[in-house]
């Protein structure tokens, strides 16, 4: 294994030409290990003014967000004020979706480990206003249930909306000033934002996105999300290392480094704890703690989240064992790939734990009668209709609806072919990616029920 000091060289090296090799305006990487920081910095935050980025730069964190929501959320258990088992309408009686009887089971810890089952990529934009998050919840009337309460794992950005709401609820002021009372005072942060307003007052990172193939990556037409997501990750910004004084804080059992309980003992590692099983999908976690993605391995799990917003991604990982964690933060680019030749090198630097290899489609993919998975499966914001040529070929065809559409987002169709599992690959990577695509249930005609891509997303019409 590596020292810090060895791989803070290596890292010196290697970011700049990755940054390059990969297409990415500007990136900082922060790694905590022993008890020290290190952080390094490339590139430029906008493409446009050419500014640079530096180790105090701000990025979005994203969906990393959601950890700093749930961790909101388990202060609130501390204290007594919120039991995780009892319906969320105990607390939140406006709470009320499609499905009249799934709101009155759905709990607070259903929320947190994703496993609700209503639809949960909502981005309604309810203003700017303090109120944001309060009306947000009048805007989830009609949104659909997707399979019965506590029944497996689909990601859900509007149920951390819901925990935003829960918390402004229960300490009684806006999601912003909940963030910064209870947890950026007592960690002693001081290159963090909670939205637009603040994050120009640093050096802040502008999103960059490709609309077209092979035209390279440009500034975003919009730095961030709405405000009324910002529980579940549209606004949330920082550098590397107040990132990683949140992460030293659950590692050292909920203690801030000036010995602040932030989180009562023995929170800290309920939140990380395995809570419910995640389909195959290669990045993505294997299982779910109560906020955490986790990567079981046989050395032990490996805890953490990523974060994407429009142009910006962020990836926190966490070796409690080893006492080390690593923030990377970007603005555009080929982003898993660029991940996989920078923190997957230092995670086995510093520990010594190999970690697993991406997905990749077999080298002589057979060919299979696709009816079990062809038709379209719907959610507010694409749909994807599987299908199967007359050569055996199968593809899918994602068009983009709603806010994605109106960003400029354009229809994509790729090959896929079987994989593992009764799922289906590209043959063709994303951004450095093979998602492998899951197809779950049956809808009583030998179809499938639902597919899931991180999201379980319901066949339309069943």
């Amino acid at each position: 294994m590596s020292t810090l000091r060895e791989v803070e060289a290596w890292i010196t090296e290697q970011l700049p030409a990755l940054i390059e090799k990969y297409d990415v305006p500007g990136a900082a990487v922060g790694v905590l290990a022993g008890g020290e920081v290190i952080d390094s910095a490339a590139g430029v935050l906008n493409r446009n003014t050419g500014v640079e980025s530096t180790t105090d730069s701000l990025f979005q964190i994203g969906s990393i967000t959601k950890l700093w929501t749930s961790t909101l959320v388990m202060q609130l258990v501390d204290e007594g004020k919120v039991d995780l088992d009892v319906p969320i309408r105990t607390y939140l009686p406006e709470f009320v979706i499609g499905d009249e009887a799934a709101a009155s089971r759905i709990t607070t810890r259903m929320l947190l480990n994703h496993t609700a089952g209503f639809e949960g990529d909502i981005f309604t934009d309810t203003g700017v206003g303090d109120d944001c998050v309060e009306k947000y919840l009048g805007v989830l009337g009609e949104v659909p249930q997707l399979f019965p309460a506590g029944e497996m794992f689909s990601y859900n950005n509007a149920g951390y909306c819901v925990l935003g709401r829960l918390v402004e609820v229960l300490r009684e002021k806006h999601y912003d000033a909940c963030l910064r009372d209870h947890l950026f005072a007592p960690l002693g942060l001081t290159h963090a934002a909670t939205n637009p307003y603040e994050a120009i007052m640093f050096r802040a990172a502008m999103g960059h996105v490709q609309l077209e193939p092979g035209t390279g990556y440009q500034p975003a037409p919009v730095w961030t999300f709405a405000r009324s997501n910002a529980p579940a990750g549209s606004m949330l910004a920082m550098r590397p290392r107040d990132l990683l004084k949140f992460a030293a804080m659950h590692m050292a059992d909920g203690r801030a480094e000036d010995g602040t309980q932030v989180l009562a003992p023995g929170t800290a590692a309920r939140m990380q704890a395995h809570a419910v099983d995640v389909p195959y999908l290669g990045i993505m976690g294997s299982s779910w703690g109560l906020g955490f993605e986790r990567f079981d391995l046989p050395s032990g799990a490996i805890v953490g989240h990523d974060g994407s917003t429009i142009g910006q991604n962020a990836f926190l990982r966490i070796i409690p064992e080893a006492g080390v964690a690593i923030v990377l933060l970007t603005n555009g680019g080929d982003i898993i790939s660029f991940y996989e030749d920078l923190v997957t090198p230092i995670i086995e630097k510093l520990t010594g734990i190999e970690m697993p290899a991406l997905p990749v489609p077999p080298a002589d993919p057979e060919r299979i009668d696709a009816s079990r998975y062809a038709g379209t499966y719907s959610t507010e914001i694409a749909d994807m209709t599987i299908s199967q040529d007359d050569d055996g070929r199968i593809w899918i065809e994602q068009v983009p609806k709603g806010m994605f559409e109106e960003l400029g987002e354009k229809p994509d169709r790729k090959e896929l072919v079987p994989f593992r599992d009764g799922s289906l690959i590209p043959l063709v990577p994303e951004h450095g990616m093979h998602l492998p695509h899951v197809f779950l249930g049956d809808d009583g005609e030998g179809r499938a029920l639902y597919l899931h891509v991180g999201r379980a997303v319901r066949r339309a019409g069943a």
